[in-house]
């Protein structure tokens, strides 16, 4: 007897290289994944395209998987009338920021579950987020939709038609908007400061209400700010905000790493997902606080935040998954992160217990809607506040950390959720980037060794001289070439690896990214599109021919401004004012073609701003306990644009002239400064170091 023939629907999405789309592949829907393949079929049966994009971290596409798209009769509709297409959104950024733009443009809103309707050209004619499968949440209920979808399809194609060419118009207006006039960068940074003040919350910090996002560029924004204009209010802002956020349920008390966002204001209650490219652009905004304001909770947080990466992403042959999923089985609401009473009575004793309730204010604001009995803990109390009266028998900071490390044991005993361990250029790049300042700042060679085993690996099996880098590493080789993300977060990461290590590799490296980026991804008024037609791999269906220009922050670093500071970065290092020129050029049209972003634009501000800021690049010379607390003192420090190196810098990177061709005599332990391509004397010092660069190259007081 002949076996049965597979089933098209698994064969499609089980071997999928996503986890997103394998997950999908048992569902009773005849799924396509992103292709010429689906669109030949909606052109040839004349129907109409489902396009869901979703990610394996997104709690609402797991719920529209196990409710909606598990509904007999949404499969059966969808089987009968439409051509059903499934993306993953972290491997196919280029697909979903299209048509986030085209649903956005109807609806004004945006986000995942994203789910739109195409027609057979890939225009979106209707579209929207979840969907239940019948009408609740105040949203229709898919049967319902998929039903009316169907109808007007065949009735009313001119209906379908006026949609799909309105989203259009509505696209093309906003790409033909007026740039702004003038060449004014320090006017768009004014505009952007005052964008940030405007949406300050002065509560809790953070910028709006809720939900609120952590914005790690804006809060590197608020440092430079306060340090070129001397702007107290930046200071006390970007402080508070990293405090409040560190201390808050956003912030992964007992295991570390930041969820993705918090669902109130005052960032007790989280959306549980946790991002790597959020904790990596996290990590660098840490290491600049702790350095800038010396604060033991926020290198505490940049502890916290590597060893997550650490412990929960890391791949054994280097470099890290792309998120943590919010949820640990259908149904779940945070239970894995969440506690309590009885389970923290469970793990510790009674005097950990009572200064775990206390201090992480337990029953208060981090109770769980729709389960008051679990809490997500918070810093509502400092420690040592919490444990007054308490008849503790050791210090408290002691009892804390031993509270603490029970509770991780009786966390690592529950189901945790599901990692995904797919390896993304970008990703690796910033999170790359992200270890090279922390393990410069800790002085953990560890730390660097880890952003080194990625950064080998990358450039040994990803990096192409003709292609650049591609957007992911899997079982099968590199796929994807051609993302601008990608070129510009990998080289990003090098230059910054390049400092600590000493090693010319990396900066060589960086440097031929960023040439193919400046010569295969310019576009309309020497911005940069986000693929290079001459370099992309994937099928070029549907709007992928659209040219699109990521300007804004979303809240990641937008990879237009990303490489302006990549390109500020290597030529200050390389003391070569064609790089910096190169950057100057593309801030300039960022900032006339961006119109009031405010907090959205502060990436392109910083840029903006660092043009104006003299590097700083101090030379460690010298053997012994002394070479060492300079080493430390340079390391630890904070400015805006700082190169620490021990010993003379790799081949590739100049020094001023001012500084002496020799090192120091006899292993004499000192350090020389450079402002620009000015030199002090040396210093041998540890605090005159440290207060030196601190003032250097800011401006007087007015």
């Amino acid at each position: 007897m002949a076996a049965p023939a597979p089933d098209p629907r698994r064969s499609r999405l089980a071997n999928a290289p996503s986890t997103y789309l394998r997950s999908a592949a048992g569902q009773a829907i005849d799924w396509y994944p992103w292709g010429s393949e689906a669109f030949d079929v909606a052109r040839r049966t004349g129907r109409p395209i489902l396009l869901d994009i979703g990610a394996s971290w997104c709690h609402w596409c797991h719920v529209m998987d196990e409710t909606t798209y598990a509904d007999p009769e949404v499969a059966r509709l969808l089987g009968e009338g439409f051509v059903a297409v499934k993306v993953d959104r972290d491997e196919h950024p280029e697909v979903d920021r299209r048509y986030q733009q085209e649903v956005g443009a109807l609806t004004g809103e945006g986000g995942w579950p994203l789910t739109a309707f195409l027609a057979e050209d890939g225009r979106v004619f209707l579209g929207g987020t979840y969907f239940p499968p019948t009408d609740g949440h105040g949203r229709p209920g898919f049967r319902r939709v998929l039903r009316d979808v169907a109808r007007w399809w065949k009735e009313e194609p001119g209906r379908i038609r006026e949609n799909a060419d309105g989203i259009q118009a509505a696209l093309g207006r906003l790409m033909a908007a007026p740039p702004r006039t003038g060449g004014d960068l320090g006017g768009f940074v004014a505009s952007v400061r005052l964008g940030l003040a405007a949406r300050y919350d002065p509560a809790n910090g953070g910028f709006g209400g809720a939900p609120k996002f952590p914005h790690a560029v804006a809060l590197e924004f608020l440092l430079w700010d306060a340090y070129q204009g001397g702007a107290e209010a930046s200071t006390a802002q970007a402080h508070e905000t990293l405090t409040r956020m560190a201390d808050g349920g956003i912030y992964d008390q007992i295991g570390g790493g930041f969820h993705r966002y918090s669902v109130d204001d005052g960032w007790h209650i989280p959306h549980f997902e946790k991002m790597a490219i959020d904790n990596a652009e996290l990590l660098r905004a840490f290491v600049a606080g702790a350095r800038r304001f010396g604060d033991p909770r926020l290198e505490e947080t940049v502890r916290g935040i590597v060893g997550w990466l650490g412990s929960t992403l890391a791949d054994p042959a280097g470099g890290w998954g792309a998120s943590q999923d919010a949820d640990n089985a259908p149904g779940d609401d945070g239970n894995y992160f969440t506690w309590t009473r009885a389970e923290l009575r469970t793990a510790l004793d009674p005097s950990e217990l009572k200064l775990v309730l206390r201090t992480f204010g337990v029953g208060t604001d981090g109770r769980m809607p729709h389960d008051p009995e679990r809490n997500v803990l918070f810093r509502l109390l400092p420690p040592e506040e919490a444990a007054a009266g308490l008849p503790l028998d050791r210090p408290v900071a002691d009892v804390l950390r031993d509270a603490l490390a029970r509770l991780r044991e009786a966390r690592a005993r529950r189901p945790a959720p599901a990692v995904d361990r797919a390896l993304y250029a970008a990703i690796n790049g910033r999170i790359v980037g992200a270890l090279a300042t922390a393990g410069e700042f800790l002085g953990e060679a560890g730390i660097l060794n880890a952003a080194r085993t990625a950064a080998d690996r990358w450039l040994r099996e990803g990096l192409s001289e003709e292609r650049g880098v591609p957007h992911r590493l899997g079982a099968d080789g590199p796929s994807g070439f051609g993302l601008l993300d990608d070129q510009v977060a990998l080289a990003s990461g090098l230059l910054e690896l390049a400092v600590p290590t000493g090693d010319a590799r990396y900066l060589d490296a960086a440097e031929s990214l960023l040439r193919l980026v400046d010569r295969e991804f310019r576009g309309e008024g020497g911005l940069l599109r986000d693929l290079a037609p001459s370099l992309y791999d994937g099928p070029v269906v549907a709007g992928l021919a659209r040219p699109s220009y990521p300007l804004e922050d979303s809240p990641h670093l937008s990879a237009n401004s990303a490489a302006a500071l990549a390109w500020i970065r290597l030529g200050a290092l390389r003391h070569d004012d064609a790089w910096t020129d190169k950057a100057r050029a593309l801030v300039l049209e960022i900032a006339r073609r961006t119109h009031g972003g405010g907090l959205f634009e502060a990436g392109a501000a910083l840029a903006a701003g660092l043009l104006e800021t003299p590097a700083v690049t101090v030379v460690v010379e010298g053997d012994g306990p002394r070479a060492e607390a300079l080493l430390t003192a340079g390391r630890r420090s904070w400015h805006p644009q700082l190169f620490v190196f021990r010993g003379r810098p790799p081949s590739g990177i100049p020094l001023p002239t001012e500084v002496p061709p020799t090192a120091a005599p006899s292993g004499e332990a000192r350090a020389l400064l450079c402002t620009g391509r000015t030199c002090a004397p040396p210093i041998t010092d540890p605090a005159a170091l440290a207060a030196r660069i601190a003032a250097s190259g800011r401006p007087p007081a007015a």
